[in-house]
């Protein structure tokens, strides 16, 4: 298995070259770290004695924020020190905003071939391996079955289409994914898809929860806070409410917008707030806004709008969930055909924020699930139907505020997912030598 995937593996890589080569340039910030995606790992400190390293690699932005409180209480221990890598530009630059004092090293993930990989692993030198969600890569597991390191999935889950494909391939993946020592699953759902693929025995694949729903609790905004955002986003006006677009993809901001100029006379205060998932889709955005009667801004061009704007688009990295904290009111992206999945819902949840969002929210199937079930969300099934679930729930704060408590009391009851992790990572660490034939 493991000569074929090298076999194939460069001439893929190659293959997929120039859609990679754009998406760097389209993103930028790939120059830093570029080196470590061939094992060239510099400035990575010494093994201190009787301290045992931890490699984690959290591929985006995403899952970065999720790992948050999981850091913090490794971190904390004498005994244990972190090495994190992640995949993407955006991801690196959130970590080093956030983790790096928490941090041995930090840097970016090595290409998945046989020698960027085994350079990687000679260099670090961890004692613990863990891949967060979905990632599964047949080298960096090779080489840590090689060392003898245990490697755990943690927070693992697999969307719909995922667990289609692995289906189907089980077979064939069986025999490099049964070296796995764990797999912590986010869900009941997750656990029960992991077992009936059949890769590791069942008693190894253990239910943990969800890591994104210990996220960490923010005080609601001041007057003077909202205040000054508003003022810096260009919203005026009095009783202002603000529409968010919550990671956003195609044909989402252009539903919004025209909800947006159809409620705006029945409610003078409304403003939209836009976050795309990518921020590099600027030049798009741009040609879609211009088409229709609203004064807008740029973040990327300059935090501060340049007069009253109608539309304010924050194409940056790292905001969103500051800016979820002054919503009121919230639309969740890639969740309307032809987008699938959904982008997360959590942050929102846990800030009490009422939301909508469309039929396919696979990616976070229970969650979602779990919020309509308690009346904390509101889900619509086309573009069309936007604009009067929002006119219902503008035209009601009593409903709004009802389905932001309801989504703040589903995420309180669902924590403890890092205590239950953090204990399976340690149990894994002392034992040395533990990994499957």
């Amino acid at each position: 298995m493991m000569l074929l995937y090298r076999l194939i593996f460069l001439p893929a890589l190659l293959l997929g070259l120039p859609y990679y080569a754009l998406r760097m340039w389209r993103r930028g910030g790939y120059r830093v770290g570029f080196g470590n995606r061939f094992g060239v790992m510099r400035n990575v400190p010494p093994k201190r004695k009787n301290v045992k390293r931890i490699w984690i690699q959290a591929v985006s932005v995403g899952e970065l924020m999720a790992i948050g409180p999981l850091l913090k209480k490794l971190s904390a221990d004498p005994a244990v020190e972190i090495i994190l890598t992640t995949t993407t530009s955006t991801g690196l630059r959130v970590l080093k905003d956030k983790y790096a004092g928490l941090t041995a090293w930090h840097g970016m993930f090595p290409l998945d071939f046989w020698p960027c990989s085994a350079r990687a692993w000679r260099i670090l030198e961890p004692d613990l391996a863990v891949l967060m969600e979905g990632e599964l890569w047949p080298e960096h597991i090779y080489q840590a079955h090689r060392l003898k390191v245990p490697v755990i999935l943690a927070n693992a889950r697999l969307s719909d289409r995922s667990y289609s494909r692995h289906l189907k391939a089980r077979r064939l993946l069986r025999p490099y994914l049964s070296r796995l020592h764990s797999i912590l699953a986010g869900s009941t759902s997750d656990q029960d898809r992991f077992r009936r693929l059949g890769w590791i025995p069942e008693e190894d694949i253990i239910l943990t929860g969800n890591l994104k729903l210990d996220v960490e609790q923010e005080a609601p905004p001041s007057e003077g806070e909202r205040s000054n955002l508003l003022a810096e986003l260009g919203f005026t006006g009095n009783d202002i409410l603000l529409l968010l677009g919550s990671s956003t993809w195609p044909g989402e901001e252009s539903a919004l917008i025209r909800a947006y100029l159809n409620l705006r006379e029945s409610f003078p205060g409304l403003r939209l707030l836009i976050v795309p998932r990518h921020a590099e889709r600027k030049k798009e955005l741009q040609a879609l806004v211009r088409d229709f009667p609203v004064r807008f801004h740029f973040r990327s061009d300059s935090r501060q709008a340049d007069g009253e704007t109608d539309l304010y688009i924050a194409d940056t990295t790292g905001e969103l969930r500051m800016l979820t904290r002054f919503s009121d009111l919230l639309f969740v992206g890639k969740s309307l055909p032809p987008n699938s999945g959904g982008q997360t819902p959590v942050e929102a949840a846990a800030l009490g924020k009422p939301m909508i969002f469309g039929p396919d929210m696979s990616n976070f199937r229970d969650i979602s699930r779990a919020l309509l079930d308690n009346e904390a969300a509101c889900r619509i099934d086309s573009g069309d139907a936007l604009e009067p679930a929002l006119r219902d729930l503008l035209e009601d704060p009593e409903a709004r505020a009802r389905m932001g408590r309801q989504a703040y009391k589903f995420i309180e009851t669902s924590r403890g997912s890092t205590d239950r992790i953090l204990k399976h990572l340690m149990e894994a660490l002392n034992r040395p030598g533990q990994t499957r034939p």
